[in-house]
């Protein structure tokens, strides 16, 4: 059985999500990062960490990586075409979404005060709004890669949810209606009920 630890409300949700997709067996240790019980797997305190036997897995995307390859579940496989491409699209969510929504973090409330730079926010929402609207006007649905649900829209979905809690504008008619379609999932909305445990 796996162990997942990390908050519900952290990048540790993409593995919740997708351990629930998988119908995988689970236990989930719904801890802030810095807890001790995550010191202990990792000296960085950061989450999400996956325990798999003996071994510690760290950081979401290489945890999803590792669970679809292991499960051959939800995603392309390994060395063609196709899993370039979702790997690309994934990467794209990191690069342009991800990042974007973690700086603004780190300057509202993570680094030290006299080091954060609250101006920087108007500018990264601006960037946000632009590449949402580009991802929007490519999206032909339902999923980011066609008719497969995958890593990509684990990971688009959890940045899109990020992005309305922190206040970004997700104007974008299209990927805001993507984004209630992949809510209404039973794996997220059971991962989703951690929240009140």
């Amino acid at each position: 059985m796996y162990k997942l630890y990390g908050s519900v409300k952290s990048r540790a949700f993409r593995v919740l999500w997708m351990l629930e997709e998988l119908g995988e067996p689970y236990e989930f240790f719904n801890y802030t990062p810095h807890h001790p019980e995550i010191l202990a797997l990792n000296t960085s305190g950061k989450v999400p960490v996956l325990v798999d036997g003996d071994d510690v897995i760290t950081d979401s995307m290489a945890i999803l990586s590792y669970l679809a390859d292991k499960h051959s579940k939800m995603t392309a496989t390994s060395g063609t075409v196709d899993r370039a491409k979702q790997d690309a699209m994934t990467n794209l969510w990191l690069d342009e979404f991800d990042a974007v929504l973690w700086t603004a973090a780190r300057h509202s409330f993570i680094l030290p005060e006299e080091k954060r730079v609250p101006e920087v926010k108007d500018s990264l929402k601006w960037e946000f709004t632009r590449n949402l609207a580009r991802q929007g006007a490519q999206f032909t649905g339902p999923f980011l890669m066609g008719d497969s649900f995958g890593i990509a829209d684990i990971v688009a979905t959890q940045c899109l949810n990020w992005a309305l809690v922190a206040g970004f504008p997700v104007e974008d008619q299209t990927m805001r209606a993507y984004a209630r379609e992949m809510r209404e999932r039973p794996a997220f909305k059971q991962a989703m009920s951690y929240l009140d445990s």
